[in-house]
């Protein structure tokens, strides 16, 4: 610690775009108490001729910030660079999220008296081989760390076989940023247009990527009639050429709307009529809860992340991985029950509102910060 008593804390991500785990950091990053904590968001740019999105955004936000320029997969010459910021800015704790930064981060941490703290946000499904190790190395390297707090019960009850890990297996729910929520009024105006018509509009946002299970989304959209219907994809990814192709092939290319990357997502999010959520595995979904403190009534996957969010007929409605008919069934009743979704979005809000905000998440870690250099000063 400074000689102010402020707590140095570095959040370590990655370059690749502003997703769950990137907006997390903001969030947290956001919240923590400044008068406390000094945090800098530290970034490994491994990717040649742009800047990092988190960098971008974590200034806009008035966060110090720290990138560290090593390219390629393995990124090994980002070690001693971030060895030498730790030690030059006597940072307290390198909390990291995500396999690469874990690992070079533990890498880069030794031998400087620097805690160690791993948010896992969320493992593959149905990874290659070469993934698979990556994230096998990243469950390896925990040994090395003071503090691993997963942000949901379904990821702790996934770590807590690790014999390693024992009581430094820590448990933080994930919170949602409700102060950029409520700054959010304004609307993309291409829906605003198309709902005075008379559109409804359906979304997602999100990643483009397989085990987000788009196209449940995509078929269930399809057995829906009406021209008056749209459905949104808000992001990108390697699937959305393959998600593309399925919309045309069913008749829907002029009715399902690709959008790519969006700085402003929550400008589609805000003309949204419902949001679908229909992965293969989540932890606690930042995008869903989103919606929820959007007033957006929500429908996902029954899978233990979204689960933690929804309850059928309370705050949003489920459906069984997979089962589009089902999820068509789901948007069915919502679209001929304006009430219940009025209903669910209020119960939603308030759940999201309770339980699951950065604030509330932002003072836990605080705890465990102060809690883990109380020990490391007394041990």
């Amino acid at each position: 610690m400074n000689g102010k008593g402020k707590l140095r804390v570095m959040q370590l991500g990655g370059s690749a775009g502003m997703f769950g785990a990137e907006r997390w950091i903001l969030a947290l990053g956001r919240h923590l108490p400044r008068e406390e904590v000094e945090v800098t968001v530290g970034v490994i740019q491994d990717v040649r001729g742009r800047q990092a999105p988190l960098s971008i955004h974590a200034e806009r936000a008035g966060l110090q910030t720290f990138v560290v320029e090593a390219f390629g997969r393995l990124s090994l010459p980002a070690i001693p660079r971030l060895r030498q910021y730790i030690r030059a800015h006597r940072i307290d704790v390198l909390h990291t999220h995500g396999y690469k930064t874990d690992i070079l981060g533990a890498l880069a941490a030794r031998g400087t008296g620097c805690l160690l703290v791993s948010t896992p946000h969320g493992w593959s499904v149905d990874a290659g081989f070469k993934l698979q190790m990556y994230e096998a190395l990243d469950r390896a390297s925990f040994a090395a760390f003071d503090a691993v707090v997963p942000l949901s019960d379904s990821l702790a009850r996934g770590l807590a076989g690790l014999p390693w890990l024992g009581r430094r297996l820590r448990l933080i729910r994930n919170g949602v940023d409700l102060a950029e929520i409520a700054e959010s009024s304004v609307v993309e105006p291409e829906l605003t247009v198309m709902r005075s018509q008379g559109a409804r509009i359906y979304g997602y946002i999100g990643q483009l990527i397989e085990r987000k299970r788009l196209d449940t989304l995509i078929r269930a959209f399809a057995l829906g009639a009406g021209d008056a219907r749209r459905l949104y994809l808000v992001g990108d990814g390697p699937q959305r050429a393959q998600l593309e192709a399925l919309a045309s092939s069913l008749g829907l290319a002029d009715r399902v709307v690709f959008t790519g990357f969006q700085e402003d997502r929550l400008r589609f999010l805000r003309g949204f009529d419902i949001f679908v959520l229909p992965s293969a595995l989540e932890g606690i979904p930042r995008c869903l809860m989103e919606a929820m403190a959007a007033s957006i009534p929500v429908i996902a996957s029954n899978i233990d992340g979204n689960s933690a969010l929804v309850k059928h007929g309370e705050t949003g409605l489920l459906f069984e991985l997979g089962d589009h008919r089902a999820l068509a069934a789901c948007l069915g009743e919502l679209e001929q029950n304006p009430d219940l979704g009025r209903r669910l979005a209020l119960a939603g809000r308030d759940l999201v509102t309770r339980r699951f905000s950065a604030s509330r998440m932002a003072g836990e870690y605080l705890d465990l910060y102060r809690e883990l250099l109380a020990c490391a000063t007394y041990s």
